[in-house]
C-alpha cells in the first residue's frame, strides 16, 4: 500500500516541478508524466483542504451549541 503524502509533501514536490517546467529541464515524455504527477498531488491537496475545513466547520458549529 503507498503512504499518501502530507499536505506539506506535496505542496513541496508540486514545487519542485513546477520549477523544472519553467526552467525547461523535462524533456517531453518526462514532462507529461510529471503533469499527471502533479494533477495527483493537486487532487490530494484539494482533497486534504476540503476535510480539514469540514473538520473546522463541525468544532465551530459545537462550540455554538
Amino acid at each position: 500500500m503507498e503512504k499518501k503524502e502530507t499536505y506539506n509533501e506535496a505542496v513541496e514536490k508540486l514545487r519542485a516541478i513546477i520549477e523544472n517546467i519553467e526552467r525547461e529541464e523535462l524533456d517531453v515524455d518526462v514532462l507529461s508524466e510529471k503533469t499527471r504527477e502533479a494533477a495527483r498531488l493537486i487532487k490530494l491537496c484539494k482533497e486534504k483542504l476540503f476535510k480539514a475545513d469540514e473538520e473546522v466547520r463541525k468544532i465551530l458549529e459545537e462550540l455554538d451549541s
